[in-house]
């Protein structure tokens, strides 16, 4: 009876050894997309005044985590039965990114325009309104980019046990989650920190400095996020095209992968951007 409960135990030992092998090269694969997930939420995550960032955070990463649980049993047994669904989702999740993509690239160019998130102030104008809208884009954003880190921790360990391929996909999607929205508290309460060195600080010395750098380095911060938040979103866009669309992966083999994926997303974000104003101009005119 022993040696039975023993040899479960070691079973299941040699299993967590196998899903900390396979969780960390899905995890390295993963990297680049996280990097980009950062950009993309930090980026979101920010613009609401200082008592409403954590809260806001908070909703959005509850809802990142409802998306993972969503994902994760689906992508399992879709990728068991029908495979082609989860290439076809990831497609329509990259026009939806490059959308969002090209949106903010035409806010920027013509911010005078009603084109862009932000601009949507003057229709709503109550404040609760906009930061529930804004967590709402968010967590749709957290979805699709959810869906291409499941995927790619998917295909790491396919050819392996069921169970194994479970808990690895789980823990790369709980490592995403905590890890991605816990640097992005970090990075949108920089200032906090800055001023609380500040004030324990002389008005001058190593910790004076120091807040004063975490505080003037916020804004520098939250402006590359953003920049950077739009290229992501547009580079990780034209990443499920190159890959999942195999006829466009060598259509440019002079050109260097991540120039080509950009140039893709943005092609496709415009495309998804003509269609959605026609859209809205045909509805607009039959009203």
């Amino acid at each position: 009876m022993a040696s039975g409960f023993f040899a479960i135990l070691d079973d299941i030992a040699a299993l967590m050894d196998d899903v900390a092998v396979s969780a960390k090269l899905a995890t390295r694969k993963t990297a680049g997309i996280l990097g980009d997930d950062l950009a993309v939420n930090a980026e979101k995550a920010t613009g609401f005044l200082s008592s409403r960032e954590l809260p806001v955070l908070w909703s959005i990463t509850k809802g990142s985590f409802i998306n993972k649980l969503i994902i994760v049993p689906i992508a399992l047994v879709l990728n068991s039965f029908f495979p082609l669904a989860i290439t076809i989702i990831l497609l329509l999740g990259g026009f939806y990114l490059a959308y969002e993509g090209v949106e903010k690239i035409m806010g920027y160019l013509f911010p005078s325009s009603t084109v862009g998130e932000i601009k949507q102030k003057d229709e709503i104008e109550d404040n609760v309104l906009l930061e529930r809208a804004k967590v709402r884009s968010a967590i749709t954003t957290d979805f699709i980019l959810s869906v291409e880190i499941v995927i790619i921790a998917l295909g790491t360990v396919l050819g392996e046990r069921l169970m194994l391929q479970i808990l690895t996909v789980s823990v790369v999607a709980l490592i995403a989650t905590v890890g991605v929205y816990g640097l992005v508290a970090l990075i949108v309460r920089m200032d906090d920190g800055g001023q609380a060195l500040i004030k324990k600080s002389t008005g001058k010395g190593f910790m004076f400095f120091i807040g004063k750098l975490l505080v003037n380095s916020l804004p520098v911060i939250i402006r590359m996020l953003s920049i950077g938040g739009t290229i992501a979103l547009i580079l990780v866009a034209g990443g499920i095209f190159s890959h999942n669309l195999h006829f466009l992966a060598g259509a440019s083999p002079n050109i260097p992968s991540i120039i080509y994926e950009f140039l893709l997303g943005l092609l496709a974000g415009f495309i998804a951007f003509g269609l959605f104003s026609l859209v809205k101009r045909i509805v607009k005119y039959f009203r």
